[in-house]
């Protein structure tokens, strides 16, 4: 039973990694960092030596490489504010969905090397730059390949001043050791996910074991972070919170992960289910044309009367860029 406290909600809540000691957090990151000489940091288990700066599934060598980074407003209410959350997007990716709607970031990127990453203090650097700017709270997007350099980084923003939360906003296919290495640091788990049976994962996704290990994930990053919690300014302050895509004719697949969701976390769990599935990536050109389409509005309406039989606790955005000015959240 995770409780929430008073300080949780308050508006003077302290990110967890600001409670670890210093020479903790910098322990850790080196731990993290000596297991990239046979790396291990996800699911796929490759077993190369990235401090040698070589790479396999991840296309990522020694240094984590980001695409972009900025005060984000695309996302849900709790995270974005009225100022932004604070968005840092790795290149590359562990997984290869054929609908990848950043496909230009995620696979056909060229492979990364020393010569095009970064360094942790240039890192640590965006990390407080986000938060000069005003931005709520550190949204770590497609981590799960480079936790070691994330850890790395943090390390020197703390000692710089960084103060915001860390959101780790995963697609679900996480290790396990690399989530026990932000036990205590992360503070909102956002992780996907996308499909239930291995056929369509195997499919889509390019790894059957999809399902299996984001089970896994999402009960391990509960088990540390509980259910979000919400503060009385409306920002998500701690816990989980799981997106779910609905994509066009699966609508098995989004009953079996939300009949899960339900029965695994307890009650009233908080999902995002996202609507905005469109042909992406691989799709189209007759490749996958089973999926080459829009989900339609039935069918999205259909997800939403599942969750709300289950009693989850769905993300309902508002459509009023003023809403900070009206939201009561309950």
């Amino acid at each position: 039973m995770h409780e929430l406290s008073a300080e949780v909600r308050s508006a003077e809540f302290t990110p967890a990694y600001r409670r670890m000691p210093l020479a903790v957090l910098s322990k850790r990151a080196r731990r993290a960092v000596a297991g990239l000489a046979e790396c291990r940091a996800c699911p796929r288990e490759c077993g190369v030596d990235r401090l040698a700066d070589r790479w396999s599934a991840c296309k990522t060598g020694r240094y984590a490489r980001v695409s972009s980074y900025f005060p984000h407003f695309g996302e849900e209410d709790c995270l974005r504010g009225w100022q932004g959350s604070g968005t840092i997007f790795f290149s590359h990716c562990n997984l290869r969905c054929v609908f990848c709607q950043n496909y230009d970031i995620s696979q056909a990127v060229r492979p990364g090397s020393t010569r095009g990453g970064e360094a942790p203090g240039r890192l640590a650097g965006m990390m407080v730059e986000l938060q000069d700017l005003g931005c709520h709270n550190i949204n770590l997007v497609t981590p799960e390949h480079v936790v070691p350099q994330v850890l790395e980084a943090l390390d020197q923003a703390v000692r710089a001043g960084l103060t915001l939360p860390i959101v780790y906003n995963t697609s679900g296919y996480d290790a396990i050791e690399s989530l026990h290495l932000m036990d205590g640091i992360v503070d909102i788990y956002m992780p996907d996910f996308k499909l239930w049976s291995e056929v369509r994962s195997r499919t889509y996704l390019k790894a059957a074991d999809y399902a299996l290990r984001a089970r896994a994930a999402i009960l391990e990053m509960h088990r540390q972070v509980g259910p979000l919690v919400i503060g009385a300014d409306g920002l998500a302050r701690r816990g989980l919170l799981i997106r779910h895509l609905v994509m066009p004719g699966f609508l098995d697949e989004t009953r079996a992960i939300l009949e899960w969701i339900a029965d695994r976390l307890g009650p009233r769990p908080y999902v995002n289910l996202m609507d905005q599935y469109r042909p992406a990536g691989r799709v189209g050109g007759g490749r996958y044309t089973e999926i080459a389409r829009p989900v339609g509005a039935e069918e999205f309406a259909e997800a939403v009367r599942i969750a709300d039989s289950l009693g989850l606790r769905l993300d309902r955005r508002s459509p009023d860029p003023g809403f900070r000015r009206k939201l009561r959240w309950t």
